[in-house]
């Protein structure tokens, strides 16, 4: 019955996740947004209390069923390692915990915190990146030709959606991530869980001293050693009949191989097993404590003005500073916030997230203006993101929310070269702040060219995306530090 209890909740939460990070039309994230929520990285960055305290308080009772049914992950760990050992009715073995491996591997992913590339070892984040960029492009081209279908039939149940193009380094990342992950599952089950990932090693520790644990009963036992042949998680040693309760993550295989019926699932037996996680205890305290002191320093807010627009001649908008999605608020609140998840680009129905590919910010989400512009009316990707990284504003402070400044490239305009009278840019700037004047003030016969009102553009990409100057637009966003409401 736990098997079967484990299977269904994992299955709901493995499918409700990718449908999360699938979702082009923003229904899914509506219905089940929460369920990105509770995942223990985004709500530890996000400070978000109950969710920290439903994962905390699963596992003091249970043990780590959150690595075997909340974190997709790991599920797709047991998709790659039960098509891995297909004709293999035993195929693992008890081995050793790593704990010095585990603790440095905590270590360096706390030291990769400060610098934003803790997403490289976070699990939800790794299975983002594959979802979104491996998955998504194929679940769109479906979807596009249902639509075509659909056409043909006159109806309009589907309809059809962008494709964009991949970026090298981040196909390259997910590729990475999928084939260490997949050899690692493929090979030996949950050994990415039990030895590199940071969420594991933190959960497992406090997993130690959890109500609920594997027990074996060595009367009834006949040391076949089923259960250790079973266990993805090689944490049962048949020889000595002990089970490590930092890597179990009480997926139930055991139970069920057992024919003698010395295996169950309960409360403490024993005066060890009571005694036993007085150091994981300690371990995983400290190591929160280390985390949630690192994510506090996120909510200073640094005071560093974005400068002026100026008009230069550049060939193409290679900006200085990357623009972040508005709510993000700084460089310093998104690094020290956002998991790198993707959730926010999936979501993103305007075309503009990006994950960067700047090792300072990697994979993190950044704004570009080549499909689309950021449009005032629209927070899907505040209202998806499970860590505060992108905090939910009001839609009136968002459209006065400056994220950028426009700057005019003089040489690439089509007014200015006199091919017509364009003025593209001004039509359409929802906050009028570009006006079209003479490039020179003294000569009213001088072609025209944008200028920009720098209090009053909010870098929202509108004159940019719009701008019918190609292949370089004559003006584009510059972004700036800190986000400011004007």
């Amino acid at each position: 019955m736990i098997r079967k209890i484990r299977i269904a909740l994992q299955t709901v939460f493995f499918i409700g996740l990718t449908l999360l990070l699938l979702d082009f039309t923003g229904v899914v994230h509506t219905y089940l947004g929460w369920m990105a929520k509770i995942q223990l990285l985004p709500a530890l960055l996000g400070l978000s209390l109950l969710p920290l305290i439903i994962v905390v308080l699963l596992t003091v009772v249970f043990g780590r069923v959150y690595c075997n049914v909340i974190c997709p992950l790991g599920t797709l760990q047991d998709i790659v390692a039960r098509v891995g050992r297909i004709g293999k009715k035993l195929p693992y073995n008890y081995s050793k915990p790593k704990t010095r491996l585990r603790t440095a591997f905590v270590v360096i992913a706390l030291a990769l915190f400060p610098l934003g590339l803790l997403s490289l070892l976070e699990p939800y984040s790794a299975y983002g990146r594959i979802a979104t960029t491996l998955m998504r492009p194929v679940w769109v081209w479906g979807n596009n030709i249902l639509a075509g279908l659909a056409e043909r039939a006159d109806t309009y149940l589907f309809y059809r959606a962008d494709v964009l193009a991949i970026g090298g380094t981040t196909l390259l990342i997910a590729v990475a991530t999928l084939v260490i992950l997949g050899g690692l599952a493929w090979r030996g089950g949950r050994t990415y869980c039990n030895t590199v990932c940071p969420v594991g090693t933190m959960l497992g520790a406090l997993s130690r001293c959890s109500v609920m644990k594997i027990h074996i009963d060595t009367d009834k036992c006949h040391n076949c050693g089923k259960c250790a042949r079973k266990c993805k998680a090689a944490c049962i040693d048949a020889k000595n009949h002990k089970v490590d309760y930092s890597r179990c993550v009480v997926c139930g295989d055991c139970l069920e191989s057992c024919e003698f019926d010395a295996i169950s699932y309960g409360t403490a037996k024993s005066k060890t097993d009571k005694a036993e996680g007085a150091n994981g205890r300690r371990d995983v305290l400290t190591s929160l404590a280390l985390l949630v002191s690192s994510a506090a320093l996120a909510q200073e807010k640094k005071k560093v003005d974005g400068g002026l627009a100026v008009i230069e001649d550049k060939q193409a908008p290679e900006r200085k500073t990357p623009i972040l999605p508005p709510g993000a608020k700084s460089w310093k609140h998104m690094s020290h916030h956002c998991t790198a998840c993707q959730l926010c680009v999936s979501a993103c129905e305007n075309k503009v997230l990006r994950p960067s590919t700047d090792l300072n910010h990697f994979m993190q989400p950044v704004v570009s203006y080549e499909h689309g512009y950021c449009r005032p009316e629209c927070h899907a990707c505040s209202s998806v993101c499970p860590a505060g990284a992108i905090e939910s504003i009001p839609l009136e402070v968002k459209a006065s929310t400056k994220v950028g400044t426009a700057v005019v490239v003089a040489k690439n305009c089509i007014s200015y070269n006199g091919e017509a009278n364009c003025g593209n840019c001004m039509r359409h700037c929802p906050t009028e702040a570009i006006t079209m004047v003479h490039s020179n003030p003294d000569d009213q016969k001088s072609p025209m060219i944008p200028a920009v009102d720098e209090t009053r553009c909010i870098g929202c990409g509108a004159c940019e995306n719009l701008c019918p100057a190609r292949p370089f637009s004559a003006i584009y966003v510059e972004g700036i530090e800190v986000q400011k409401e004007i």
